[in-house]
């Protein structure tokens, strides 16, 4: 079987606030035409593709980053 890995973050920057990152590790075989910047996805189209990642996902860490 073969992987994925993607990251993505969000926030103004460690010096201008607190930023989120996350990765996931997913199935190589997942449509990764689904998978863009979730600025260009709607609201309601982003939450449901967050759960269809959360339920198929292999590996999953969202973590706070800040200057502190």
């Amino acid at each position: 079987m073969k992987v994925s890995a993607g990251v993505d973050e969000v926030g103004r920057g460690c010096l201008a606030g607190p930023v989120y990152a996350a990765a996931v590790i997913l199935d190589d075989s997942i449509n990764v035409k689904i998978l863009k910047d979730s600025k260009l996805v709607a609201k309601d189209k982003r939450e449901l593709l967050a759960n269809y990642i959360k339920k198929i996902q292999f590996g999953l860490l969202v973590k706070l980053l800040s200057k502190k």
